[in-house]
């Protein structure tokens, strides 16, 4: 009797541990990912602008572009974002991330190493013979007896070289980056790479501050400082104090430049010379370097066919979406994938956490949108995010609306320009003679919208009756507000004499 009594308040303490697992895994699921971004006051924006970067960092093969992260619009929507420009065979220097981030590759291709801690090391590469490399040894005697030590220990093992898997990149994809992860770009194309990277700096994740701060591996971050005293004068001595207080933050020499070189010589097991060069005190390349001769490491890396046919194989078995075997990036430009197409009108493809599981881990998603030629994106809110619109190509008349009727924002989105979409406001927009291309991050891996024209809008979805005594007008004039606009989201000109765009 006693042994059945202890089965059964054993088997009672499991039923509750596994209940309270699972209300405790449910509520981690439901509840909110994202801090309260910012006091009421930073969201009380009464107009919003167009936005250009702030200041910039110019290195040996390449630059980094920076938005003013202490605008108001910034602090309203609790994110960061910046611009790189790789020039072929320019090598961006290791670094990581306080927050998690969505690059998008908006010219070029390259190579892309992001390390995961906990992640096998993959892939190998075969080092030269010992004879080999007794040939290639163009050292003195001295220093041949200073590097003994490590010789002969490089000979003993005759290790292969290791490393975690190495990525493809082109343009159009999106890349995403989670919070800490250290990540490098390297540009094997003939043409520059250029990308925009935009920061949730409010995600939970991130438990420093509300601020972009990029911690780099190696190298050193000089300023452009004729830039940064146009970029004072211009502004006035409010603005230079908080570029000052940016330049802080943002400039300096990489993180093992704060460690004792003697600690670090012993951490790896070099020579104080070689821990020495780890700090890259003396080292004026800047953040993004050339590689005189090019990287070697990428002949091993699979092509993006061969990788999709290995996806292929892979038999499923429940494990694939590890953060290993996690999918990082995905295209988002063919027009194949668009979820929203409108004939003469344009195109819209979302990616959100459904079609790229890392994106739930991130809580961010993207939208990317083309406007043929005075097309129109019909009038619609952000639901659940906030959104940072950067231009592409083209332009477009942009109204902004807030809660209380104000419009907020009212005039040209140009190239390069960055506009930021607090939750909630309405915006409109139209292509102008050149059409209009974005990418949109938003703040949320499903975010949703919810438009105020097209066959699913909301006033599609009223009674008609609601509509007439709302807005007192006839039951003709509502049919007409409901039925007149058939597309979902993009609408053609009103007429083809407005002209095509270009093709696709």
């Amino acid at each position: 009797m006693a042994k059945y009594s202890f089965l059964s308040l054993g088997t009672l303490c499991l039923l509750v541990l596994f209940h309270g697992c699972l209300a405790r895994q449910q509520q981690e699921h439901t509840q909110p990912q994202h801090q309260f971004r910012g006091e009421k006051s930073k969201c009380q924006l009464y107009n919003l602008d167009a936005l250009e970067p702030f200041r910039r960092v110019e290195a040996e093969a390449g630059l980094i572009e920076y938005w003013d992260q202490n605008d108001d619009q910034f602090q309203c929507a609790g994110v960061a974002a910046f611009r790189i420009t790789i020039e072929p065979n320019g090598l961006a220097l290791p670094a990581y991330h306080n927050a998690p981030q969505l690059i998008y590759v908006v010219q070029g291709k390259g190579v892309l190493g992001l390390l995961l801690p906990g992640c096998p090391e993959t892939f190998q590469r075969h080092q030269q013979s010992e004879d080999q490399d007794s040939r290639s040894q163009t050292s003195t005697k001295q220093d041949r007896k200073s590097k003994r030590s490590e010789d002969q220990y490089s000979k003993s093992q005759r290790l292969d070289d290791q490393h975690q898997k190495l990525r493809f990149f082109k343009q159009g994809d999106i890349i995403a980056v989670p919070n800490g992860a250290a990540y490098w770009f390297y540009n094997d194309g003939d043409t520059p790479v250029v990308a925009f990277s935009f920061s949730d700096t409010t995600n939970n994740v991130n438990q420093l501050d509300d601020r972009m701060r990029k911690f780099y591996l190696a190298g050193h971050v000089q300023e452009e400082q004729e830039q940064q005293q146009q970029q004072q004068q211009q502004r006035g001595s409010s603005s230079s104090r908080r570029q000052q207080k940016a330049e802080q933050e943002s400039s300096g020499n990489n993180i093992f430049s704060g460690f004792d070189v003697k600690l670090l010589a012993q951490a790896y097991g070099v020579r104080k010379e070689t821990a020495r060069k780890l700090q890259g005190e003396n080292d004026q390349r800047g953040p993004i370097i050339h590689v005189k001769e090019g990287l070697q490491v990428i002949k091993s890396i699979l092509s993006e066919d061969e990788e999709q046919q290995q996806e292929k194989n892979v038999k499923e078995n429940g494990f694939e979406e590890t953060l290993c075997n996690m999918r990082l990036r995905q295209n988002i430009d063919k027009a194949t994938s668009a979820d929203i197409y409108t004939p003469l009108g344009g195109r819209v493809t979302n990616l959100n956490s459904q079609s790229l599981p890392i994106l739930g881990f991130l809580q961010l998603s993207a939208e990317r949108g083309y406007l043929y030629k005075n097309s129109m994106l019909s009038p619609h809110w952000n639901m659940n995010a906030h959104s940072v619109i950067y231009v592409l190509s083209g332009e477009a008349r942009v109204q902004i609306v807030g809660d209380s009727g104000h419009t907020v924002f009212d005039g040209q989105l140009r190239k390069n320009q960055l506009l930021i979409l607090p939750q909630n406001y309405a915006i409109v927009k139209q292509a102008g003679d050149d059409g209009f291309e974005w990418i949109s991050f938003k703040t949320n891996d499903n975010a949703m919208i919810s438009s105020l024209a097209g066959r699913a809008s909301v006033i599609r979805s009223m009674p008609e009756e609601i509509l007439v005594n709302s807005y007192q007008i006839s039951n003709e004039e509502a049919r007409r507000l409901k039925f007149k606009r058939e597309e979902m989201l993009v609408f053609k000109p009103k007429s083809e004499s407005h002209g095509r765009s270009a093709a696709m």
